[in-house]
């Protein structure tokens, strides 16, 4: 029992001796000077594309810290929007080394983080911030160098229709998007009943009244006008178009269904499906052969959609036939929610 004792003893000495030799190690250190970013040089730009997510977007060097004895020491590359003196900094990348380089993706998303707005040039502020020990201590920092980054966003321009059809709020209200950045040629199916406006993103991508809000001129012709009346709708389901720089907008009402000639009615015919405002989605029970199909709105081929030629993830209007290989009992679901990402399913049942 001495003995297991002595060894405990011993055990906790020893172990008392590093943690003093380690407290003292950090109590002696002492940083001597500055250090600087080596590289790039402040004013140097990128252009930021979502062709190469994976090339560089920032390769950064610097001098090492001096803290007047050899030590570990934690780097952390640290960006803010020019002007923002670093009063919420975003952390980039952790390291032991003396070198960083961040991957286009990861820079583009940190950059518009951080305020810059995509497919236009903006300046980042960088420093790198260095420090010892855990937790951290002794922290210095280098000098700031700005760097001019063009961002970009795979995220289409979105603009909210909230009124009567959900309780004119429009943060939750259904939106139509626009057919690519910096394009305002909106479009979305939507519920409407009654009266509704439209509304776009502030700089935080939030929808709220007074922002950028859109009505109609007062002649319910179809032109718009900043904040302006009610536009309005009879109850029903509408494929809705609005142009914020030509400042005119339509609802076309629709009622869809499938055709082809998988379907029971051939192409002559369309087979109804049924509107469910719980999914919003259209969808039917429906006996099909194999053969060709498409959707179509209205019994009529003025608004339809086929298959996804360019593969962006959508049906295309006029697109190509959609083929099924086997008969049997389908529910068809069309799901036309998703503006400007119009998707469908068939299972067999």
């Amino acid at each position: 029992m001495k003995r297991i004792l002595k060894s405990v003893f011993l055990l906790s000495l020893f172990t008392g001796f590093v943690a003093c030799e380690d407290e003292q190690e950090l109590r002696f250190l002492e940083a001597k000077g500055d250090f600087a970013i080596l590289s790039p040089t402040s004013g140097d730009a990128v252009v930021l594309g979502p062709e190469t997510p994976l090339n560089p977007g920032l390769s950064l060097t610097w001098a090492a810290m001096d803290y007047g004895t050899p030590t570990s020491i934690t780097y952390v590359v640290q960006i803010d929007k020019a002007g923002d003196n670093f009063d919420s900094p975003l952390d980039l990348v952790s390291t032991s080394n003396t070198y960083a380089s961040v991957i286009s993706e990861a820079l583009n998303g940190a950059s518009v983080s951080v305020g810059l707005t995509p497919f236009t040039q903006g300046a980042i502020e960088i420093r790198v911030k260095s420090s010892v020990g855990e937790p951290a201590s002794q922290e210095r920092f280098s000098d700031v160098i700005t760097y001019l980054v063009t961002p970009y966003s795979t995220s289409l321009p979105k603009l909210a229709v909230p009124g009567n059809h959900q309780g004119w709020n429009p943060p939750t209200a259904p939106q139509l998007a626009a057919s690519a950045f910096g394009e305002t040629d909106y479009e979305g199916f939507v519920y409407l009943d009654g009266g509704f406006k439209f509304v776009g993103a502030d700089q935080a991508g939030n929808f709220n009244w007074g922002t950028n809000e859109y009505g109609d001129d007062g002649s319910f012709s179809g032109v718009l006008v900043a904040v302006g009346q009610n536009c309005t709708a009879s109850a029903g389901y509408y494929r809705v178009r609005a142009n914020t720089t030509t400042l005119v907008y339509t609802v076309e009402p629709t009622a869809w269904g499938i055709v082809g000639s998988a379907t029971p009615g051939g192409w002559d015919a369309s087979t109804a499906l049924t509107y469910n405002p719980t999914t919003k989605k259209w969808e039917g029970d429906v006996q099909m052969t194999a053969g060709a199909y498409k959707f179509r709105a209205n019994n009529a081929w003025t608004i339809n959609l086929g298959g996804d030629s360019d593969d962006d993830g959508s049906m295309n209007y006029d697109g190509p036939d959609i083929t099924l290989a086997d008969s049997g009992n389908y529910r068809v679901v069309l799901d036309l929610s998703n503006p400007r990402q119009y998707t469908y399913t068939l299972t067999l049942n």
